[in-house]
Formats: structure tokens, C-alpha cells, sequence
């Protein structure tokens, strides 16, 4: 699914936000409903910068397809790519792609191509998003993140490294990055039979979460709206 106003030519710097699609063991993604909440979150607050945003089918083929042929014609300024993961309990910020895929069965019930996603590619890319000091942003908004150095072997893995294989192929500076929010999350459009507490994070937190890390990504700011929100947990929220 695309946003087809949300792409059209600019003359000013596109980022490019994606998502997942349902797979195998989570036929609900939070990430359709929430990237295109964040792009349209940030272009309210982020004047200047044309947001452009993308849900991936959670297919080994289509998706990396469907990614190149949008970063190829936007030539996005920032990469920032969100999925889904068991082991999250909060904004995982993934630090490296691994050049490697983990033979599991993709939305459509076909397996990787390769054992690896590049022949002649290195065993690993550094994302190129400031990591820690998205981190330590999101804290001080009091949302749960962390670093983590393992995107796993699945899709999520396979479009941070193509995003930075794409990024190293422009020859010009694109911050490229991934992160990984708890499998758990709602859709807030629907009604929740879980628990309260099922996830950490509110459907709030993410959103603010999201264009706090777009934001720092950009090297900008605090936007005014986050910048108001109340804190979490009893921690101020600050600059």
C-alpha cells in the first residue's frame, strides 16, 4: 500500500517511512496502521520535508522490489523502516543489517531466494541513524527503547540491508535505519480483548515515539507537539 500524494515530486528532502504487512504468526501488523499515523503526524510538525510512506508486503521477493523502486525514484534523505518483533517491549533501535536470511516462509508461503542477501555483499551493514542519541530522546520522553545489534534473519533484517546497500549505491549521505516495536501493540482502531498492560507502549507513545525518532533523524528538534505531551511514568518530558 502506498500513499500516492504522499510521493508525488518535491523539490524538498523526502523520508521515506515503511511498514509491514501481516505474516506468518501475525496476521495483524500494527505497523500497516501506524507508519502512515506517524508519516501524517510528522508532516504536521515537520515543515519543510516531504514525508512519503510505504507498506511492504512481508515477501522475500516483492518487498525488497517494491523497496528498491521507491528509494530509486524518491532518493529519500532519511530511511526509516518499523516492523514487529516477540522480543520487543519497546523501540528497538537496530544498529546493523546481517547479509544472511533465515529460511522461514514469507506472507505468501515462499522461502528465501538465498541463504544471503547479497553474493558479494559484507556480512554486515552499520545503520547510519544516531542510534544513541535517538535512544536517550525517547527516554526522555519516557518510551522504553534500546539498542540492539540483531534485526533477526526474517524481512525485517532483509529491508534494513538492502535500504543500506541502496543508501551506499546513491554515493550520497542517507540515514538509514530500522526499528522494532512489540509484536504485542493494538490496532487502536479496534477493540482490545487483551489485558491492560499487554504492551508497554500506547498507541500514543509510538506515534510520538516515531516522529521523535524521524525528528532526531533529521537533526532537528523536539517537535512542539511531543514536545508538550504529558510524561510517562512519572518522567518529564524535555529537550
Amino acid at each position: 500500500m502506498t500513499r500516492p500524494s504522499a510521493i508525488a515530486r518535491s523539490d524538498r528532502p523526502v523520508v521515506l517511512l515503511t511498514g509491514f504487512g501481516p505474516f506468518p504468526g501475525v496476521p495483524a501488523n500494527a505497523t500497516s496502521v501506524l507508519v502512515p499515523q506517524i508519516a501524517e503526524a510528522a508532516r504536521k510538525v515537520l515543515p519543510g520535508v516531504t514525508v512519503a510512506d510505504l507498506i511492504l508486503p512481508t515477501e522475500w521477493e516483492a518487498s525488497l522490489a517494491l523497496l528498491d523502486e521507491h528509494t530509486g525514484r524518491l532518493r529519500p534523505v532519511v530511511a526509516l523502516h518499523f516492523g514487529v518483533a516477540s522480543r520487543a517491549s519497546g523501540f528497538e533501535i537496530e544498529v546493523r543489517g546481517r547479509n544472511l536470511c533465515t529460511l522461514a516462509e514469507d506472507a505468501a508461503g515462499r522461502l528465501p531466494f538465498d541463504r544471503c542477501l547479497s553474493r558479494d555483499g559484507p556480512e554486515f551493514l552499520s545503520a547510519t541513524l544516531p542510534s544513541a542519541h535517538i535512544v536517550q530522546r525517547l527516554r526522555r520522553l519516557g518510551i522504553p527503547s534500546r539498542i540492539s545489534r540483531d534485526a533477526g534473519g526474517y524481512l525485517c533484517n532483509a529491508v534494513l540491508y538492502r535500504s543500506l546497500e541502496n543508501a551506499r549505491a546513491f554515493g550520497a549521505p542517507v540515514r538509514t535505519g530500522f526499528v522494532h516495536l512489540p509484536s504485542t501493540l493494538v490496532d487502536a482502531r479496534r477493540p482490545s480483548r487483551e489485558p491492560a498492560g499487554f504492551s508497554r507502549l500506547s498507541w500514543r507513545d509510538v506515534v510520538d515515539g516515531g516522529v521523535e525518532v524521524l525528528a532526531a533523524a533529521l537533526g532537528r528538534p523536539r517537535p512542539v507537539a511531543v514536545a508538550r505531551r504529558p510524561g510517562r511514568r512519572g518522567v518529564q518530558a524535555s529537550a
